[in-house]
């Protein structure tokens, strides 16, 4: 997830026309090294954070379709993750830098979400808003001051960005789809030598006669037991 929304920001910004005038979009940390090795101006989008939106967080699992329509398995829900970038410019003077910075955050402002037709994998799968936010308000990131302390270079203009972007769960496969309905088999169980089908039978009973099981029979009582009606 996160090298797809690398993407879509390089993709962002290099429909804002940067690249045309030769500006490069890296996603370097702004160190003295980038400053040394540098060739052109340049535009560093520096990942320096993430953390989950737990608020966000939700049980179940969504089913996943195939070409045809078929469930080839279940995924949980998606994780929403905030990503913190820093961004910052590098020119050889401070004016170019400055209308470079203010192009660059003209163009992040443009929009509250990436485009849809600049996500790709498992973004494009999702089809979920994939937000973007000029950091006005602490969410428990590092602050950029912390992070230039942390780089160890001087502090320099830059655009504290937000990306908030869902993160698909592990697929579950299912099974295979059922084709055909319920199937009933049958097997004739009966003898030959018995074509009314079977008979239950009472050991040590003799023909019942023609009333069949229903003929009365004489049953023992145990003892101290007495027939209704009848004196004991």
């Amino acid at each position: 997830m996160i090298h797809e929304v690398d993407e879509a920001l390089r993709s962002l910004l290099g429909e804002a026309g940067l690249p045309e005038r030769g500006v490069e979009v890296v996603f370097d940390a702004p160190t003295r090294d980038l400053a040394a090795r540098r060739t052109a101006p340049t535009v560093s989008v520096f990942l320096y954070g993430l953390r989950e939106e737990t608020g966000r967080r939700q049980a179940g699992a969504v089913a996943e379709y195939d070409e045809d329509g078929v469930v080839v398995g279940h995924r949980p829900a998606p994780r929403w993750f905030e990503l913190g970038y820093l961004v910052t410019v590098w020119t050889n003077r401070p004016q170019d830098e400055h209308r470079l910075l203010a192009e660059v955050l003209q163009c992040l402002t443009a929009v509250d979400a990436l485009p849809a037709r600049l996500l790709t994998g498992s973004l494009a799968r999702l089809g979920l808003t994939v937000g973007l936010d000029i950091a006005g308000r602490d969410t428990g990131l590092p602050s950029v001051s912390d992070v230039w302390s942390a780089l160890g270079g001087e502090l320099r203009p830059s655009i504290d960005l937000r990306v908030l972007a869902p993160l698909p769960g592990g697929l579950a496969p299912a099974g295979p789809p059922v084709t055909e309905g319920l199937v009933v088999r049958a097997t004739d169980t009966t003898r030959e030598s018995e074509p009314g089908g079977r008979r239950l039978r009472y050991h040590g009973a003799g023909d019942p006669g023609t009333d069949g099981f229903a003929a009365p029979r004489e049953r023992v009582l145990p003892p101290g037991r007495r027939t209704r009606g009848r004196a004991r």
